[in-house]
């Protein structure tokens, strides 16, 4: 049905569509007769890579109204992906300039929840610089965030996505508490809502 947007949830650095949050919104949009319309692809540790996915991706969904959901480094992605791609995105704990941050990660890092290990070097941070984008259409964005974020300064998400609607939430923390109960809401805003 065309009048459906298909979501795109891209989790975050080191993280796999195994996530909590990727489950639990899978689990959702199943209940809701929706798993047709839901995508959670496992994004390549390398950015250009994880480019080159997305890409494919919206080439396959072209005809299809699409709306990203981003955690954490994924809300970076998704950023790039709305802009590139015209489409809607929901940022929870989004990564903004994580680029800045690539020297605490060098060497080998293992997967949350594959147990992966992933090599990361300098040129990781060049390669994510160059996916940066700022919201152009602030209405097309909802920042969802939490303050007690013990790996990112929320407030930076807050300052980046100034202009595009947020809702900033006392508490929580990097995994965003309570996820499931905006799960409906988030698929209204999909909706354009």
């Amino acid at each position: 049905m065309k009048d459906r947007p298909h979501i795109i949830y891209l989790h975050g650095f080191l993280s796999s569509p195994l996530s909590q949050k990727a489950q639990e919104m899978a689990a959702w949009m199943k209940q809701q007769g929706l798993q047709d319309y839901f995508h959670c692809p496992q994004l390549p540790m390398d950015p250009d890579a994880a480019g080159v996915l997305l890409q494919g991706l919206f080439f396959k969904l072209v005809h299809e109204d699409i709306c990203i959901v981003g955690s954490s480094l994924g809300g970076f992605f998704a950023t790039w992906a709305a802009e590139t791609f015209a489409c809607r995105a929901v940022l929870i704990n989004p990564a903004v300039q994580p680029y800045t941050r690539i020297n605490e990660y060098l060497g080998p890092q293992r997967n949350y929840q594959t147990g992966e290990i992933h090599m990361i070097d300098a040129c990781f941070s060049e390669q994510l610089k160059a996916f940066e984008r700022l919201p152009s259409q602030p209405e097309r964005y909802w920042l969802l965030t939490q303050t007690g974020d013990e790996v990112l300064d929320y407030q930076l998400g807050v300052n980046y996505y100034s202009a595009c609607r947020q809702t900033i939430i006392e508490g929580g923390d990097h995994g965003f508490v309570d996820f499931t109960q905006w799960l409906p809401e988030i698929w209204g805003f999909a909706q354009g809502k």
